[in-house]
């Protein structure tokens, strides 16, 4: 069973870098199948896609609200996918959400995206 585990600092400021990680358990994220991306969903709105990295060419796509600011990576002898947010606003406050794809299709909507963590709160304090 496929099982993921977002991690990060809680509390951060504004202007500073974020910082998250998703330790992937019951899968290896090494097999280059599967696309791993980060959502997240503020109060009151609807999950947005943030970032993701592809199953094999390692590519990677970012959403409007961040992109610019944003990075994704992942290490692979670690089984760990990372985001990495710079210039923290406060309307980055949200849960962040680590997820993998049903295969090696990614997308903007929740479509294919069929694996989630748990999330982790983020706030962005002005």
């Amino acid at each position: 069973q496929v099982q993921l585990q977002e991690s990060g600092p809680g509390l951060v400021k504004s202007s500073q870098t974020l910082s998250l990680t998703c330790t992937v358990s019951g899968d290896s994220i090494a097999t280059n199948y599967y696309a791993w991306g980060w959502f997240r969903q503020a109060p009151g709105k609807d999950r947005e896609f943030v970032a993701s990295i592809s199953a094999a060419s390692r590519s990677s796509a970012a959403g409007d609200a961040v992109r610019g600011r944003v990075t994704i990576s992942r290490d692979d002898a670690k089984n760990t996918v990372y985001l990495g947010l710079v210039n923290l606003k406060p309307e980055d406050t949200a849960v962040y959400y680590c997820t993998r794809s049903r295969d090696s299709t990614w997308s903007v909507t929740l479509g294919p995206w069929i694996y989630w963590g748990q999330g982790t709160q983020v706030t962005v304090s002005s």
